[in-house]
C-alpha cells in the first residue's frame, strides 16, 4: 500500500559543482560537433580534478572541432577564473584529450536496424527502419501534477534554489560567492500531496573573507542572512507552499566552504543522473545523458518517455505517470513499453498504453526527428545541450525544450473520452 504521509527530499547542484562542470564540457563538445555536422556520432566523457580536465571517448564526424578551446571556454563561462573562482583556472589548468572513432560494430547496428518493416507501425518511412538503437537499456520518464511544469515539487524547488544561487553570484547581488554549490529540499506530504516545506539546505562556496571579515563564524552568519533573503525568499515569493516557522534552514551546515569545485573534489560526467531527472521521485534506468548524441537512446528515449508521461498527465488521464521504455542495440522498436499511473488513472493503464502505441512513435530516428534533436544546437546559436547539463534535462521552463511540449494531450483526451462513450 502506498504511503500517504511522508517526507521526500531532492537535491540539485549549481553549474560549478565538479560533476556538473564535466556534464557541461561534454555537452558543449556535443553542441559544437552537431552544429558543424548534424549527423556526428559523439560519446564524450569528461573528468576534472585539481588543475586538470580530461576528455575521452568516441567521436565520428565530418568536421574539425577544437576540443581544448571548448573545454577552456566552458570552464570560463562557469566562473572558474583563478583565485576568483576558487583556485581552478580555465587558463592554466592542464587539458588532455583521448578521442577515438565510434566502434564499427556499434555503428553497423545503429546505421541499419536489425529488423524488418512493420506495416502496422505508426510511421513507415525508410529512414525510421534504417536506424537502430545506439545501445541496449531501460529509460524512464515521469510526470505528475504537483507543479505547473508537471514535475515533483521537491526537485522543482531544489533546481530553482540552485539556479538562483548561481544567478545572485553571476549578477554580483551576493559578490563573495564562488561557483560550487548545492541545494536540497525536504517536502512533507499529507494524504499523498505536498503539504509543507520541512527542511531547506543550501551549501555554497565562498571567498575566505567577506566584507573584510575573516572570522568564520561571522562569515557564516552573513552568508545565512544573504542566502535566506536573496535566494530562499526570492524563490518562494510566489509559491503556494512556503517555508513557515517550523521549516529548518541549514545554510552551509558543514561551516567554511572556500575550497570547492574541481580543486576540492574530482568530477565525472554522468554522476548526477538523479539531479538531471526527477530527484529520485521516479525510477531511473541508470544511463546518463551528457556528451551523447541523439542516437544514444540513454538520452533520446529518456526524453521521449518524459514527453509521453507529461502528455498523459496534461491530458488529465492521471495525476502521475511513469513510462518505462526498453531497447536492444541495433533494433529500432522498443522491446517493451510500460505505463504506470500508480492507481491515479482515469482510465486503465492498459487503455492508456494503447493510446501511447497509437500516438507516439518511439523508434530512435522518429524521436530524433520529432524533437529535431540533431539540429537543436544550430537552431539555438550553437548552445543547446550544454544548457540542459545544469538544472535538469526535464521540466525546464527557462527555454524551449521540445520534449516538454504537451500538444498531443488534447488528442489523448479526445480519444480517452471516446473509449468511455
Amino acid at each position: 500500500m502506498a504511503l500517504k504521509d511522508f517526507l521526500f527530499t531532492s537535491e540539485s547542484v549549481t553549474e560549478g559543482h565538479p560533476d556538473k562542470v564535466c556534464d557541461q564540457i561534454s555537452d558543449a563538445i556535443l553542441d559544437e560537433f552537431l552544429t558543424k555536422d548534424s549527423k556526428a556520432r559523439v560519446a564524450a566523457e569528461t573528468t576534472v580534478t585539481t588543475g586538470m580536465a580530461l576528455v575521452c571517448g568516441e567521436i565520428t564526424a565530418d568536421c574539425y572541432v577544437d576540443i581544448p578551446r571548448i573545454i577552456r571556454n566552458t570552464i570560463k563561462s562557469i566562473g572558474y577564473k583563478g583565485e576568483e573562482g576558487g583556485g581552478f583556472d580555465y587558463k592554466t589548468c592542464a587539458v588532455l584529450t583521448s578521442i577515438d572513432e565510434q566502434s564499427t560494430d556499434i555503428a553497423g547496428g545503429v546505421n541499419k536496424a536489425l529488423e524488418t518493416r512493420d506495416d502496422n507501425a505508426n510511421t513507415s518511412t525508410e529512414e525510421t527502419m534504417e536506424v537502430g538503437a545506439g545501445d541496449q537499456g531501460i529509460m524512464f520518464g515521469f510526470a505528475c501534477d504537483e507543479t505547473p511544469e508537471l514535475m515533483p515539487l521537491p526537485i522543482s524547488l531544489a533546481h530553482r534554489l540552485a539556479y538562483r544561487l548561481a544567478e545572485v553570484r553571476k549578477q554580483r547581488i551576493v559578490d563573495y560567492l564562488r561557483p560550487d554549490g548545492k541545494s536540497q529540499v525536504t517536502v512533507e506530504y499529507k494524504d499523498g500531496r505536498p503539504y509543507k516545506i520541512n527542511t531547506i539546505v543550501l551549501s555554497t562556496q565562498h571567498d575566505p573573507e567577506i566584507n573584510g571579515i575573516s572570522d568564520n563564524q561571522k562569515c557564516q552568519e552573513i552568508i545565512r542572512e544573504d542566502l535566506i533573503k536573496h535566494v530562499i525568499d526570492y524563490v518562494f515569493k510566489d509559491e503556494t507552499i512556503k517555508p513557515d516557522a517550523d521549516t529548518r534552514y541549514l545554510i552551509n551546515p558543514s561551516g567554511r566552504f572556500v575550497i570547492g569545485g574541481p580543486q576540492g573534489d574530482a568530477g565525472v560526467t554522468g554522476r548526477k543522473i538523479i539531479v538531471d531527472t526527477y530527484g529520485g521521485y521516479s525510477r531511473h534506468g541508470g544511463g546518463a545523458f551528457s556528451g551523447k548524441d541523439p542516437t544514444k537512446v540513454d538520452r533520446s528515449a529518456a526524453y521521449a518517455a518524459r514527453w509521453v508521461a507529461k502528455n498523459i498527465v496534461a491530458a488529465g488521464l492521471a495525476e502521475k505517470c511513469e513510462v518505462e521504455l526498453a531497447y536492444a542495440i541495433g533494433v529500432a522498436r522498443p522491446v517493451s513499453v510500460l505505463v504506470d499511473t500508480f492507481g491515479t488513472g482515469k482510465i486503465s493503464d492498459e487503455e492508456i498504453s494503447k493510446l501511447v502505441s497509437d500516438n507516439f512513435d518511439l523508434r530512435p530516428i522518429a524521436i530524433i526527428n520529432t524533437f529535431d534533436m540533431r539540429n537543436l544546437p544550430a537552431k539555438n546559436g550553437g548552445k543547446f545541450y550544454q544548457k540542459l547539463a545544469a538544472y535538469g534535462h526535464v521540466g525546464r521552463t527557462d527555454f524551449y525544450v521540445p520534449w516538454e511540449d504537451t500538444s498531443v494531450a488534447s488528442k489523448l483526451k479526445e480519444q480517452a473520452l471516446a473509449l468511455k462513450a
